[in-house]
């Protein structure tokens, strides 16, 4: 049976996302034109050493070998950290997680580095907005249908597609934890949220078909299509005040 996370819970998780929520501004100055993917992940692990109780939540999660996970251009999600070299015009999505006492965050943004295309910049904030689309619909009694109803609504209507093979998660004393929340579905529909309950909402969106496929490495997923791709995230508790952005 599922058990509410206490005040005091989510004040610890609010803690590790305002960490989670610095390393992801200010990869936005880091993130550039020629540095590589494994140096973004050098980036979070010494900026979560400056936290001694904090420790990286992916490392050695169902065996993932990274501290987080950056996925560029077609790569949709569970990019593994390498030499890979940036370039000007790339979209860089990155997916990191933090433990703290006992309890977890997850959170994500894509970063336009240097000079995109206009169709690529459109996906990124489409991908973004549709993130504060379910946000909205996250109160105590509401489903986990309105919210990724939220998502897939305006994600389709702008002309894009939303990745269906993977979804969002229940959060807190666990990485992941029930219900699923999927990025599509019907209003009404999925498990009713509860005070306390904590989730994480990850719209992955494709600017083509929502196919993918799994790279030889066991864990990058790209657009079959070799479509464009970007990812957001935050962790957010359902209280009766309305929704807490605890990665804001």
């Amino acid at each position: 049976m599922f058990e509410p996370l206490t005040l005091d819970e989510l004040k610890t998780m609010r803690e590790a996302g305002k960490v989670a929520s610095i390393v992801l501004k200010e990869l936005k100055v880091f993130i550039k034109d020629k540095i590589t993917t494994k140096d973004i992940e050098k980036f979070f692990e010494k900026k979560i050493a400056d936290y001694p109780e904090m420790s990286a939540a992916f490392k050695g999660f169902m065996g993932y070998t990274a501290s987080c996970c950056v996925s560029v251009n077609e790569e949709i999600i569970h990019g593994i950290p390498s030499g890979r070299v940036i370039k000007d015009g790339d979209l860089v999505s990155v997916d990191l997680g933090i433990k703290y006492k006992g309890l977890f965050v997850d959170t994500a943004y894509t970063y336009p580095v240097g000079k995109v295309s206009k169709a690529a910049r459109n996906l990124v904030a489409v991908s973004k907005r549709s993130l504060d689309e379910g946000i909205r619909r996250i109160k105590v009694g509401a489903r986990i249908g309105d919210v990724s109803n939220a998502i897939q609504t305006f994600v389709e209507k702008k002309g894009f597609s939303v990745i269906r093979k993977f979804v969002g998660h229940g959060i807190g004393r666990d990485l992941h934890t029930p219900p699923e929340v999927p990025n599509f579905g019907d209003k009404g529909e999925g498990m009713e949220l509860v005070n306390g309950q904590a989730i994480a909402v990850e719209p992955m969106v494709s600017a083509g078909s929502y196919d993918i496929k799994i790279l030889s490495d066991g864990w990058t997923a790209k657009t079959k299509d070799d479509s464009l791709s970007a990812h957001f995230e935050h962790t957010i508790a359902v209280t009766k005040k309305g929704p807490w952005i605890l990665t804001a």
